[in-house]
């Protein structure tokens, strides 16, 4: 991209996230790859999906000590209000909810917050035993907060604002679903995570040479981390875009999770829960992880994936992806029948306007929109 030395240019929505990248760097106490910034964080399924996958991994006192010691390290919790009793729905083994997010600023737990430019909704639903999988785009356009602190804003925006509450409320509000748990991932993991476990096999939907990537259309490849990394962070030589990279992301989401089911070597258990230290924060407690292994093993024989769908709009010399009604609805009933769940009443207006019944609010009611058990 040519360097904007103009003062007098109309900025494009990619000069913005330039700005707001050079700002983040600027202010980093670390350093971050000197590539581009929007990465995905998918390997974290994978990291609790392990903790409850029916494969081949012989659970003896060693997993189990070394999963607790790791997990007890990435608990956090979020002070969330939940929109229903999460304890009841594990006690009584109905469909939970868990909302991923994806940063890429250095080890967890630094006093810098980044954007979360990989956003994704996943229900576990034991009966049919599926893990569903749904992309949110990272410039879905949203209401931020309530009343006078409410702000239109790209979604990937809200973690930064307020945050793990403020990110599960502004989805909860987007699709009037219930987000029961949260993840948030940093990008440091996920190449020790394609490692762990040897690597993943994958047939390119497109031809394109990106850093470590060097892939055939329809041509199957074997990745590993530092390939995957580059094979996932693609987007600008893709003609779906965003859309597209979404797509790499949960073909090797996939890859991943099947590989981690078939893991019997403790060796690279321990390289797993080791990718973990430092990249991960979930108000999943251990006691819940185990909860879910014993309850929701055969969950995870099949996954599923959608992505909410949008339509470029420039607003304010700015770029974003407004979902219509039609679409908010038709994802938000069917994420909430994955979790056993009516259908929504809401969506009254589009995303475009800057509000709908989801949205203006800044708050979602339990009990008219059936969350509770």
């Amino acid at each position: 991209m040519p360097k904007d030395n103009e003062n007098n240019r109309q900025r494009s929505p990619e000069d913005f996230e330039q700005v707001y990248d050079r700002r983040a760097d600027h202010n980093s106490h670390f350093k971050t790859p000197a590539v581009h910034p929007h990465r995905p964080m998918l390997w974290i399924i994978v990291a609790i999906l392990l903790v409850f996958l029916s494969g081949g991994l012989a659970y003896g006192y060693q997993a189990w000590s070394s999963a607790k010691k790791t997990f007890s390290q990435t608990y956090e919790s979020s002070n969330i209000s939940k929109s229903r009793n999460v304890s009841s729905v594990l006690k009584k083994n109905k469909p939970f909810s868990i909302l991923m997010l994806g940063t890429d600023t250095g080890a967890l737990g630094r006093s810098d917050v980044g954007r979360t430019d990989t956003i994704m909704v996943a229900t576990i639903n034991p009966d049919t035993e599926t893990a569903y999988l749904t992309s949110i785009p990272r410039d879905t356009r949203v209401t931020v907060g309530s009343g006078a602190n409410a702000s239109i804003q790209k979604i990937n925006a809200a973690y930064t604002i307020g945050g793990p509450s403020t990110a599960v409320q502004t989805v909860e509000d987007l699709l009037d679903i219930p987000i029961d748990f949260y993840a948030i991932i940093n990008m440091g993991g996920l190449e020790k995570m394609v490692n762990a476990v040897g690597g993943v096999d994958v047939v390119p939907p497109l031809t394109f040479k990106y850093a470590q990537a060097d892939v055939k259309k329809g041509v199957k490849i074997h990745l590993n981390g530092k390939q995957a990394l580059s094979y996932l962070r693609m987007r600008y030589d893709d003609p779906q875009g965003d859309y597209g990279r979404q797509k790499r992301q949960r073909q090797v989401l996939q890859k991943l999770v099947v590989k981690a089911a078939g893991l019997t070597s403790i060796t690279r258990y321990q390289q797993i829960l080791t990718s973990l230290n430092g990249n991960l924060k979930t108000d999943l407690s251990f006691d819940d992880l185990m909860q879910i292994r014993a309850k929701y093993g055969d969950a995870s024989h099949h996954i599923k994936s959608e992505t909410l769908q949008g339509q470029d709009a420039m607003i304010d010399g700015l770029s974003y992806q407004v979902p219509t009604t039609k679409e908010l609805k038709r994802v938000s009933n069917h994420i909430r029948k994955t979790l056993g769940l009516a259908d929504t009443t809401k969506f009254t207006t589009d995303a475009i306007n800057g509000d709908s019944d989801t949205t203006s609010s800044g708050s979602t009611d339990a009990g008219s929109s059936g969350y509770g058990y």
